[in-house]
């Protein structure tokens, strides 16, 4: 094993200066460049005016190791490291990063070196280097790379193993932009059947969203306070859906059940194939329908359920009306308060102004989608199988 510090040396300090008043300022990274995937994110990246002396070094190279020394939160650690590949002697990086450039390139791969260190933050390993205050997560980056280790293998091997990590997420990548190409298709056919629903001449009628439902309550909010504590949880039982379900379009397992007698007292907030399922923290607005394949469950206080009357509207138009129609997110924006964590207010949201174009029309967009969805199902298994691959490829050279 080898010691990183003998590698690449310490941390060099990101620079961040003061506003570019004339536009003539240099390119910075920040920590909102980072991706999770270890790749930066071009898209809005600041320019700053930077006067500092002696930064030719800052410079970015091709090769280096970006890592971020503040940020991260309780659930995900500080420490995430980015590979720039980018545009040499353009890019400096900010106060908040710090620079990691491989010394002698004769004996170590910096792609090597990059996976090694992005495997340790996947697996939580710069938590024990974390200095909390005020809110905000340090990573005590001096000591990390003083003693973090990486496996002294020949160079030739160590590209070997980053060429096939690399290929592996180059399929990673391109299957997850057919996704977003299908996603894109979807908007594309939603606006040729139904138009522009943002548009005051739209042809549509309008009602509100309470009365696109049967009863008042099939819009409701999951069960708050004394109602359903988490000490009620179990191993088994009955599914409480959260808001991390919603996210991945109910694509991952619930983790929470309750027992069939909880599960029967709260009745009234149950979910079931064919409902709306609406975060209304965090990520507030996102909707995702209740497929027919996964059990009925309860849903969690975060989430609302939205039951339409499918005489009128069916669910999955509904969706993507909540989703794409800049009229209806202008006014889920109206609707969400709170000062630290939006949240919908539940009444006013029943209140809001939603389209109903003739059933004909949304049959045809539920059909599409239903033959989209089935390449979706083909894609998203493809990309599962690539990613286990690839992360027990990391498993396996990196521990």
């Amino acid at each position: 094993m080898a010691k990183l510090i003998d590698i690449t040396g310490k941390s060099l300090s990101g620079e961040w200066g003061t506003d570019d008043e004339t536009g003539d300022g240099i390119p910075v990274l920040r920590t909102t460049n980072f991706t999770n995937e270890g790749v930066v994110n071009y898209n809005d990246v600041v320019t700053r005016t930077i006067t500092k002396k002696n930064i030719a070094d800052k410079f970015l190279r091709k090769g280096d190791i970006i890592i971020e020394k503040s940020g991260g939160s309780d659930k995900f650690p500080v420490g995430r490291v980015i590979y720039f590949d980018g545009e040499e002697k353009t890019y400096l990086f900010n106060n908040f990063t710090g620079l990691l450039r491989v010394k002698n390139q004769d004996e170590w791969y910096p792609k090597y070196i990059f996976y090694s260190l992005y495997a340790n933050y996947k697996r939580g390993g710069t938590r024990a280097f974390e200095n909390k205050t005020t809110g905000l997560h340090n990573l005590k980056t001096d000591d990390y790379v003083s003693r973090y280790e990486v496996a002294e293998i020949d160079k030739t091997e160590q590209i070997l193993i980053c060429e096939k990590l690399n290929k592996l997420y180059e399929i990673i990548k391109l299957r997850r932009q057919e996704l977003q190409l299908l996603d894109e298709l979807i908007k594309a056919r939603f606006v040729e059947l139904f138009g522009d629903l943002a548009n005051p001449k739209c042809q549509w009628k309008k009602e509100k969203l309470v009365d696109a439902c049967k009863n008042p309550d099939d819009i409701k909010c999951g069960p708050f306070g004394t109602q359903l504590s988490k000490d009620e949880y179990c191993s088994s039982g009955v599914a409480v859906w959260e808001i991390s379900q919603i996210n991945s379009g109910f694509a991952t397992q619930p983790t929470h059940f309750l027992t069939d007698e909880k599960a029967n007292q709260l009745e009234v907030y149950s979910i079931k194939s064919g409902d709306i399922a609406m975060s209304r923290k965090g990520n507030v607005g996102r909707c995702a329908v209740f497929p027919e394949t996964m059990e009925d469950g309860i849903i969690h206080s975060d989430i609302l359920r939205i039951r339409v009357n499918n005489d009128l509207v069916l669910p999955v138009f509904m969706m993507y009306q909540l989703h794409y129609s800049r009229a209806v997110q202008h006014q889920i924006e109206l609707v969400s308060s709170g000062a630290i964590m939006a949240g919908i207010n539940v009444t006013k949201l029943k209140q809001i102004e939603v389209h109903i174009p003739p059933l004909k029309l949304q049959q045809q967009f539920d059909a599409f989608v239903a033959e989209v969805d089935k390449s979706k199902v083909a894609i998203q298994a493809a990309l599962d199988k690539s990613q286990l691959l690839f992360d027990s490829l990391m498993q396996k050279y990196f521990g």
